[in-house]
């Protein structure tokens, strides 16, 4: 009896040895993303596929609802990965900072916001928008200047032709369109889609079908972290390019099915309706590679809003080491 007794003491401190060694190996990574949308689908497809964790990580997701206080998080310590827009890693880069954040591994290719205006618009053309009281993004985010440029190609000044309004924070921007007297906005999925459905506003246009591919939403991280923490950072990649793949080739209603959590607001059919405009203009990026025609992409755009700092090098600011390694895996 006692021999038992040992025996089952013994197994049961192989068991936790084991449990031990298992944690051991987890890496736990602290991701902070930009705000909460459909369009960072492939994101959610990792988390809940078990993505991140056949490859040994434990991602906690936090939103942090803005790109300043997105990249505050990270260059803070307060996370370790962000995904933001990748204009953010400019105008970091031009402080001169001495641990600046590299873009790694992109997410989205193209802007994802729809101008929605307020009453139907069936024969809508860009010249409806001059005069227009027009609720703006952030000034220097990637929505405003993605929009400005469009704007421009269309021969409208938006600052001259429009009424443009930009005092209002990102998180509410959408509740200040449907309380306020405006005629348009830039709204992301699900929200245009269900403004549409409630009778709140009318979808005439995509900014992503107009502007072309640009590395609009991007995973960085700092020089730093990329440098101690670099089977991580792999590892992240990985569970990234898993996902995007899977998002590839799958419908618009299994993807919704999957991601369902993360929009417990929205129901079923518009999630999957929304994410079906996505996949159909090409919004998810089929690999976590930015390449250097899109950064010259975001470059001009960020230049023909005047909010380009510095000229900054591809080269200084983009590692596309990672995407490539486990694209050949």
């Amino acid at each position: 009896m006692k021999k038992i007794r040992f025996i089952a003491v013994l197994s049961g401190f192989f068991l936790i040895f084991l449990s031990a060694c298992n944690a051991a190996e987890t890496t736990k990574i602290s991701l902070a993303e930009v705000t909460r949308s459909l369009f960072y689908a492939p994101q959610y497809v990792a988390l809940e596929k078990g993505f991140f964790e056949e490859e040994g990580l434990d991602v906690e997701l936090q939103t942090t609802w803005g790109g300043d206080t997105t990249m505050t998080a990270l260059l803070s310590g307060g996370a370790d990965i962000a995904l933001v827009g990748s204009e953010t890693s400019i105008y970091v880069y031009a402080q001169d900072s001495r641990d600046y954040a590299i873009n790694f591994a992109q997410l989205t290719q193209t802007d994802g916001t729809f101008l929605v205006a307020k009453e139907p618009k069936p024969d809508f053309t860009w010249e409806d928008l001059e005069g227009s009281n027009f609720l703006g993004q952030r000034v220097g985010g990637m929505p405003q200047m993605v929009g400005e440029y469009v704007l421009k190609q269309h021969g409208i000044d938006p600052h001259a032709d429009l009424d443009l309004v930009q005092n209002i924070d990102f998180a509410n921007i959408a509740g200040a369109f449907a309380s306020g007297d405006y005629d348009y906005v830039q709204l992301f999925e699900p929200t245009a889609s269900v403004f549409e459905k409630e009778g709140q506003g009318h979808i005439v246009a995509s900014f992503g079908e107009e502007s072309g591919k640009v590395p609009y939403t991007v995973f960085m991280t700092k020089q730093s972290y990329m440098e101690e923490n670099d089977k991580a950072v792999e590892a992240f990649t990985r569970a990234i390019y898993k996902a995007q793949q899977w998002v590839q080739e799958s419908s618009a209603e299994e993807i919704a099915e999957v991601i369902e959590p993360y929009f417990e607001d929205t129901d079923l059919e518009m999630l999957a309706s929304s994410i079906d405009r996505y996949k159909s203009q090409g919004s998810f990026a089929t690999d976590p590679i930015l390449d250097e025609e899109e950064w010259d992409n975001l470059k001009a755009i960020m230049k023909e809003a005047g909010e380009l700092p510095v000229d900054a090098p591809y080269g200084d600011l983009v590692d596309t080491d990672y995407a490539e390694r486990v694209m050949t895996d």
